[in-house]
């Protein structure tokens, strides 16, 4: 196993495989999740005391161990889905992330 996904603290808990580095914590109350004609949308956040850039390195390794192809910085597909992960610095030092999975 390659160390970020054993640095992972969890997973999200509305997407079963899409893990959290130990910086992250999951928001309460932000998950949200529904099947739509094409496909799944699940959007959730996530945040901690990391930096940008060790949370995009995070999943840049963690991510495609799961299948996922990465097309850019936070940015991934895998079957008929797509990834992205957006990165907004909240305050000093505190980073909140959203993720977002939809079909292709």
């Amino acid at each position: 196993m390659v160390p970020s996904m054993a640095m992972a603290a969890g997973f999200l808990s509305v997407y079963e495989d899409l893990p959290l580095p130990a910086q992250l914590t999951e928001v309460p109350g932000s998950a949200l999740s529904f099947d739509a004609q094409d496909g799944r949308i699940v959007e959730a956040d996530a945040k901690g005391t990391a930096d940008r850039q060790t949370v995009l390195t995070f999943y840049a390794k963690a991510l495609p161990q799961l299948g996922w192809i990465e097309d850019g910085p936070g940015q991934f597909h895998r079957e008929q889905e797509v990834l992205r992960i957006d990165l907004v610095e909240s305050g000093k030092g505190t980073i909140v992330a959203r993720f977002k999975v939809s079909p292709k």
